[in-house]
């Protein structure tokens, strides 16, 4: 049994948390991740900076507006916590595209040099959930299960049932520290497999935007294999999460543009031997 304390220190009036730092870490892996390719392919790395602020600022406000839709509560856009990973998502991409639009630049291009910084971003940025005891998983006893008793919230009985309608036996106190599982450090693994996988295709012969659509395909499933472990309260279509309907719905969308950008157009300049 592992019992998780949260990353964070006051520093005066400044709290430094783990998450903060996952998110800034994530973005600038993401910048270099995606600057390295496109000056790879003979193109300018120095786009991704205009993109890059495109995506922070579209990635934190759709995270924050799909939770408020998921709580019901818009007094939630004002709150420090609450963030969605698909809001997050469909935000970042919606703000890039029109950051790429009104610079002139080919959105193909641009997605292609960086999904698989996405992809590294993601694993980073489950790190942060980690370190403040975020987003975890359904109750399970087990060795490598965790108890998060500062977690956000804390993973107690009272918790699991009013935040996440978990069904308990009743001799259970409300103010257990249950053992859930990990589910942050499954996505980070999963997360970092991603980043690799696309890291090797990433001279693929396909039409510039091909692996983006690949991208689209593994986050789908990604997301849709974690739903079963994590604690939510959003099962309404049967055993699955309104995150695992979206998650397949990206997988299917990733896949057609897969199949839309097959074909070679402009060849990709090869990784330097």
């Amino acid at each position: 049994m592992i019992i998780h304390h949260p990353f964070q220190y006051s520093l005066g009036w400044f709290q430094l948390t783990g998450f903060g730092l996952a998110v800034l870490f994530a973005f600038w892996i993401a910048q270099i991740s995606s600057a390295h390719i496109l000056a790879e392919r003979g193109r300018d790395p120095e786009v991704t900076s205009d993109v890059l602020f495109g995506a922070v600022v579209g990635g934190l406000l759709g995270a924050k507006i799909y939770y408020a839709i998921l709580r019901g509560d818009w007094h939630e856009l004002f709150q420090r916590a609450g963030f969605v990973f698909w809001g997050g998502l469909i935000g970042g991409i919606i703000a890039s595209w029109i950051v790429i639009v009104y610079k002139k630049w080919k959105f193909t291009t641009i997605s292609d040099a960086a999904a698989p910084g996405i992809a590294a971003a993601y694993a980073i940025g489950r790190t942060g959930c980690w370190a403040v005891g975020d987003d975890y998983g359904r109750p399970w006893n087990a060795h490598f299960a965790v108890q998060f008793p500062e977690g956000a919230p804390p993973s107690t009985a009272i918790n699991m049932v009013q935040e996440f309608h978990v069904k308990l036996p009743p001799n259970v106190s409300p103010m257990d520290v249950l053992s859930v599982y990990p589910t942050q450090l499954f996505e980070i693994t999963m997360g970092f497999i991603m980043f690799l996988v696309l890291w090797r295709y990433r001279n693929h012969k396909h039409a510039e935007g091909w692996l983006f659509g690949f991208y689209c395909v593994l986050a789908g499933f990604e997301r849709f294999i974690v739903e079963f472990f994590r604690a939510k309260d959003d099962r309404f279509f049967g055993p699955f999460t309104t995150a695992q309907i979206i998650a397949l719905l990206f997988a299917a969308g990733g896949a057609l543009w897969m199949y839309l950008r097959r074909r070679p157009a402009t060849a990709l300049a090869p990784a330097p031997t």
